[in-house]
């Protein structure tokens, strides 16, 4: 049982650590001390055969959040949060990530063995822990259970005074440029947490419904956007210009760009700003597929809603029109945000807590909540009567048919014009991308698409029926100055057997900041990556 949430001070907001996902094993000692010989001495974290805790090979090993009482001897294996010492006993406060609060440690001077009171002296916030003893009714108020210590050993050691994280409360925007602790913080080990619930939910809706998981590749030479925000990959030395391959023309004199024919795959190749076009090809054979990586776009924006690098969950419905893909969008979010209220009720009360005070409210608002569909033309309509009353709180006040909503404009429409989660769809053919379908009935002023707009953060997901007849899609193309020998095997898809199709794309670190409450998307993700940042 965890510790309840109140005995969790602001004051130690980011002194929290995460789980260790090293198992208990038998421990090969010359094995163990071969390794260790191969680190530096001037190493902080050092590791001493003296420190494993007696009992490690039979005390069964038990994460802190399913701590429950027994007779057994097990052991805790964790990071010292805060040390208390009394004349008579000590008290440890040991996490290992599985949940927020951890577990209390007691050790009875007069039930330790002698080299556990040694050890004592040594703990320092940081410093990895490994205790045995049994799980009992906690004897405070603060938590439900606790460890009664017979041992105790330090692994790790951690120097109090050149340790990053004291025991304070440390800015987000510090954290980030120590991004490789800040995983043992409360906020960044609970966003951790339901980040990886979500992840496995999404995998579970999806699989659940008769979806195949599909992987597809980072490396292309296709812009699925036609945005050209993309980052080049290639082996030509760019330090060494003079060295570079130049283009020529049929007459063989050289042109202003680099000739690709000769890099490393014979043509320009860039990472890729989504797997949808490779998951159609799949879609156009096994029915409903998924996709679920990693992503990237070389836009220079330093805003809390964009990344360079991202995750993105893309799913392909095959005979399916943009309907069919609102109903899925909704039907995924549902399950996966209710699979965050059960398995991850501690984090979302710390959230709710300290970030968002209204967070549980708008999670149980968005699972129960039939989602509203509305369409472009009257969204826009909605939003030109409200800025009209007063268009000098609007910082984007001109709004009009072909307009491309803003921030402000689709928090408007979600928090406050309907309260709720809304599918904007039927958007201006000209503010989307040459794949989604136009619509018949205005002539293709707009086409097939949707955005799906949520409470605090604006635009979630975003989808549309993909165009299947090949002579629109490939007038699209020329519009838009797409190569379309590029996209030939794309084309393929239309000229062989095509099929009305669907699908959307979800921002992955976009419903983790929602579900989490936070506002900067850099700490959604483990490692941000965004114009001037890619460290670690």
């Amino acid at each position: 049982m965890a510790r309840s949430l109140s005995s969790i001070s602001s004051n130690n907001l980011f002194s929290s650590y995460p789980p260790s996902t090293t198992h208990a094993t038998s421990i090969n000692k010359n094995d163990l001390s071969n390794r260790i010989s191969s680190v530096a001495p001037s190493r902080s974290f050092q590791l001493n055969m003296s420190t494993v805790a007696a009992g490690a090979t039979t005390a069964r090993r038990v994460k802190t959040a399913e701590a429950e009482v027994s007779d057994e001897q097990v052991s805790i294996k964790g990071w010292v949060r805060t040390v208390r010492k009394q004349k008579t006993l000590a008290f440890v406060e040991v996490n290992d990530g599985s949940n927020l609060s951890g577990i209390q440690c007691v050790l009875p001077f007069d039930s330790v063995d002698e080299d556990t009171m040694k050890e004592i002296d040594n703990l320092t916030t940081g410093c990895s822990v490994h205790a045995v003893g049994q799980i009992i009714e906690s004897q405070g108020g603060k938590q439900a259970v606790e460890l009664s210590a017979s041992s105790l050993r330090i692994v790790g050691t951690c120097p109090g005074d050149t340790f990053p994280l004291a025991k304070k409360r440390h800015s987000l925007e510090y954290l980030r440029t120590i991004a490789h602790l800040r995983p043992r913080t409360n906020t960044i080990a609970a966003v951790a947490r339901v980040r990886s619930t979500l992840a496995g939910s999404i995998h579970k809706f999806f699989q659940g419904e008769g979806f195949n998981y599909v992987q597809t590749p980072l490396i292309t030479a296709s812009d699925c956007e036609g945005a050209g925000e993309m980052f080049r990959v290639t082996t030509l030395d760019i330090d060494d210009v003079a060295s570079l391959p130049r283009a020529k023309d049929e007459e063989g004199k050289e042109l202003a760009g680099v000739d690709y024919a000769e890099d490393f795959f014979g043509k320009a190749a860039f990472l890729t700003v989504s797997g949808q076009l490779g998951g159609e090809t799949h879609a156009c054979a096994l029915g409903d597929v998924y996709t679920f990586g990693p992503t990237f776009r070389a836009e220079n924006s330093q805003t809390t809603r964009h990344l360079a690098e991202f995750w993105m969950v893309e799913p392909e419905m095959a005979f399916a029109d943009l309907t069919s893909a609102m109903d899925n969008a909704e039907a995924m979010l549902k399950a996966c945000v209710g699979d965050v209220i059960e398995k991850c009720e501690e984090d979302l009360e710390f959230f709710g807590k300290f970030f968002d005070k209204g967070l549980k409210a708008r999670l149980d608002k968005l699972v129960s909540k039939p989602f509203v569909r509305c369409s472009y033309r009257d969204a826009i309509k909605h939003l030109q009567e409200e800025i009209a009353k007063d268009p000098s709180k609007w910082q984007f006040p001109d709004v009009e048919f072909g307009t491309d909503l803003a921030t402000e404009h689709e928090r408007w429409l979600a928090e406050t014009k309907f309260d709720s989660a809304v599918f904007v769809y039927n958007y201006p053919k000209s503010i989307k991308a040459f794949y989604m379908r136009d619509n018949d009935e205005d002539g293709g002023e707009t086409v097939n698409a949707m955005d799906l707009l949520v409470p605090g953060v604006g635009e979630l997901v975003g989808g549309s029926q993909r165009e299947e007849r090949m002579d629109v899609l490939v007038e699209k193309m020329k519009e838009l100055d797409l190569d379309v020998e590029d996209y030939w095997w794309y084309l393929d898809l239309r000229r062989f057997g095509s099929v009305p199709h669907a699908g959307y794309g979800l921002g992955f670190e976009r419903l983790v900041t929602y579900v989490c409450g936070i506002e900067n998307i850099r700490d959604a993700i483990a490692f941000p990556r965004y114009p001037g940042n890619a460290e670690f």
